[in-house]
């Protein structure tokens, strides 16, 4: 399988690019930002997009989603605890002087335990809440494509509009379980394994908690 990262955007979110090759069939986890950039390296795999995952539908992952559905026709999917950000993305984002086109309606809903694909690898949905409420990762293939859960030495924020810290510990002694071998793939800076963090990343391996958590 084919994993590439892409930073893109002025927040640099990092949008992952899944392949496989022998089906032809690509995924674009997260498409933040900079589209031509992104179906660039999607056809530099002669793969075709066949569908865009959002782990969560904070401004700076979605930024690119409606162009590359419109220009590729692609099925959009994010867990329905985040549309207030995924219908709102055009008036949040301009708060932050990011100029978002109106997200198309999503063609499905993600749910805990769902099983999607990328031709012939398979991943599990797993609900993680608490950086946003419909915050979800990708596990499968020993990779856990984690979005702004679990970052390098550090996880995404808890004091932002319906963060819940809480709920953030519990989704970190979730993924505290995986195989420590497991390639993270974060939704900023740079990949790591879940052994690593648990060495080196206070949240994960029990030493700090999120803030109100």
């Amino acid at each position: 399988m084919i994993v590439e990262g892409m930073t893109v955007g002025p927040l640099a979110e990092n949008c992952w690019l899944l392949a496989d090759k022998l089906s032809g069939d690509a995924v674009l986890v997260d498409p933040g930002d900079e589209p031509e950039r992104l179906l660039n390296a999607v056809d530099a795999t002669g793969c075709t997009l066949r569908a865009i995952w959002l782990t969560h539908a904070h401004v700076d992952h979605v930024g690119a989603v409606a162009p590359i559905a419109r220009e590729r026709s692609t099925p959009v999917y994010v867990h329905p605890a985040d549309r207030f950000f995924y219908d709102r993305a055009t008036v949040i984002g301009a708060q932050y002087g990011m100029r978002i086109e109106a997200l198309p309606e999503p063609h499905g809903a993600l749910a805990e335990g769902d099983r999607v694909a990328v031709g012939a690898y398979q991943f599990t949905v797993w609900h993680l809440p608490g950086h946003a409420p419909g915050h979800v990762a990708f596990i499968g293939e020993g990779l856990c494509i984690s979005g702004d859960v679990l970052f390098e030495d550090s996880i995404g924020r808890t004091d932002l509009p319906f963060s819940d810290a809480r709920a953030m510990h519990a989704s970190l002694r979730r993924l505290a379980t995986l195989s420590p071998d497991t390639r993270v793939f974060p939704g900023h800076g740079n990949d790591t394994t879940i052994g690593r963090e648990l060495a080196h990343n206070p949240f994960l391996g029990g030493l700090a908690r999120p803030i109100g958590a």
